[in-house]
């Protein structure tokens, strides 16, 4: 869903899992095939117990996917960065070079459905797990997940991310607050006119009250607009409503400021200089490099 080079993120997520639980909540699973094996990591119980069993939702929960299954069975799922959990009305070959996960669902006319995990490239980081219920939250993915960043991120935010780190990648981290990464964060911090290299344990309870309204008033819009633009099948590619990230050189959508960019080794982060940082430009990590 989305770029091959980013973790899809909440908003994403979200939308993922609210337009498949409306499409196949009550379909029974006619069989399911491992095309992919790699990405199954249980093997107890066995893939085939999803057999003869009925889909009861699809849910998010941090940057996971979960499908629970009647008879107390739940799918856990991370699309990683190139992969798509996808609903189509077509079954795929088994020779489909990007299908890791097939559920082939019955009922409801004559289409033939399908559930696809799909992942592109030749890096396959994508992974499934067959869980019973009792064991799902228990699991060391969910089990190490901080609170959730929405639709109520912690109220006291500042004692969440009272650590000696830079905002950027504390917010990123999925133990402390579960669901963003490095887009949303961009925008959140944007969003609160916060320096992405501000320490945690720097933050001051005014600036944490805005960091705190950013989440939520980013994430809102973010799926405000997915709610309105996403429908099934669900695109590769989901129009995301970006300001700052990935608009380095462009001007900023407030003050009209030039946002600048800071690259790192597999990803770039960006900020309105303006703004957030009194009007310095951080220094690029790529330059400094070749400056060494």
């Amino acid at each position: 869903m989305l770029y091959p080079d980013r973790v899809p993120e909440l908003p994403e997520v979200e939308i993922t899992a609210r337009r498949l639980d409306a499409a196949l909540r009550g379909l029974e699973i006619e069989s399911v095939l491992t095309p992919g094996l790699n990405a199954l990591r249980t093997f107890d119980p066995p893939v085939h117990a999803l057999e003869g069993r009925a889909i009861a939702g699809v849910r998010r929960r941090g940057k996971h996917l979960v499908v629970d299954v009647t008879g107390e069975l739940s799918v856990l799922l991370h699309l990683m960065n190139a992969g798509r959990l996808q609903l189509f009305d077509k079954r795929a070959g088994l020779r489909d070079r990007t299908s890791r996960l097939l559920v082939r669902l019955g009922g409801r006319g004559p289409l033939q459905r399908e559930l696809r995990l799909r992942e592109f490239g030749t890096r396959q980081a994508a992974w499934v797990k067959v869980l019973r219920a009792g064991e799902l939250e228990a699991d060391e993915a969910l089990a190490t997940l901080g609170p959730e960043a929405w639709p109520q991120p912690p109220a006291d935010l500042a004692g969440a991310l009272a650590a000696p780190r830079p905002l950027h990648p504390l917010l990123r981290d999925q133990r402390v607050l579960a669901g963003i990464g490095r887009s949303w964060v961009d925008e959140i911090l944007w969003e609160a006119r916060l320096s992405p290299f501000k320490r945690g344990d720097d933050l001051s309870q005014e600036e944490a009250a805005a960091l705190r309204s950013a989440i939520v008033t980013v994430l809102d819009a973010a799926l405000e607009h997915l709610e309105r633009v996403v429908t099934l099948p669900i695109p590769d590619k989901l129009p995301l409503p970006l300001q700052v990230h990935r608009r380095h050189g462009e001007p900023c959508p407030r003050c009209a400021a030039t946002i600048e960019a800071v690259h790192y080794e597999d990803y770039v982060m960006c900020y309105c200089p303006a703004e957030q940082t009194g009007g310095k430009v951080l220094k690029d990590r790529r330059l400094s490099r070749l400056l060494k």
